[in-house]
């Protein structure tokens, strides 16, 4: 679970919640209506504009901003070491051991290859083109949680429209003005809140997750690449290493 995600989102509420508390407003930041008009407008919205599958997965999407496991550069210059030395030393057929104990299925489609003989090209071929789909999902997703923060507000002043024009046709009653007001208001609050505090960041998190899971897919592949040309551990550590900025490179520093 991404620690940051969590604590973000929960400080994020009890800064936006703690000065209605203080003043004592709760209750006047409470309308269901509101809610149901922003809530609702937004989902039918992202209905709209996605196919029905991509909208049943937005519960699947959001869950991966909270769950997903950022790759660490690290493990993956040590395991394709590894796996360097092993065929250089026993033959690509050795890596088939090697295969029963990685969980990582993306790697074990590549070391799968290899022990089957394929050739470069077509290891490189295979791997780059699920690298392509899955930055595609990736990108899916992101764009769900973009529209969503942007419909949010939309809708929030839809409903502010709506609380306007209803206060309006009610002028001759002077003393239902600032309550009217009030209410057409918090639809407002209710799409800026959800847009900037949890839709928006949602997105920006995924594009940071996406980035980090691509950078470890794109060294994965090239370790792949570099062990079926029969190239030595030293070599493949420096080819991978060269992922990471020059800055970060002693903290991925791998042993051959």
């Amino acid at each position: 679970m991404d620690v940051a995600t969590v604590i973000g989102l929960v400080l994020g509420i009890l800064v936006v919640c703690a000065p209605i508390l203080l003043a004592g407003a709760l209750p006047a930041f409470v309308d269901v209506p509101s809610m149901i008009l922003v809530i609702g407008g937004m989902m039918c919205a992202v209905m709209i504009h996605f196919s029905l599958p991509q909208f049943l997965g937005i519960f699947s999407v959001i869950k991966k901003t909270f769950l997903v496991r950022v790759p660490v550069p690290g493990e993956i210059v040590q395991q394709m070491i590894n796996f360097a030395a092993i065929s250089r030393r026993d033959g690509a057929l050795a890596l088939e051991e090697q295969i029963r104990k990685v969980d990582n299925k993306f790697v074990v489609k590549g070391l799968q290859m290899l022990v089957d003989g394929q050739e470069e090209d077509a290891v490189r071929d295979m791997m780059s083109l699920e690298i392509q789909n899955i930055q595609e999902r990736h990108n899916q997703g992101k764009r769900i949680l973009d529209f969503m923060g942007a419909a949010a507000p939309a809708f929030g002043m839809i409903g502010t429209l709506i609380g306007l024009v209803q206060m309006l046709q009610n002028l001759n009653d002077p003393s239902q003005i600032g309550q009217g007001m009030a209410v057409a208001l918090l639809t407002t609050f209710y799409g800026a809140v959800l847009a900037n505090l949890i839709f928006i960041p949602l997105a920006g998190k995924l594009s940071v997750y996406s980035k980090a899971e691509i950078l470890a897919m794109e060294m994965t592949v090239e370790g792949i690449c570099a062990i079926s040309r029969g190239e030595n551990p030293t070599v493949v550590r420096e080819k991978l290493q060269s992922f990471v900025s020059p800055a970060k490179r002693e903290e991925v520093k791998a042993t051959v």
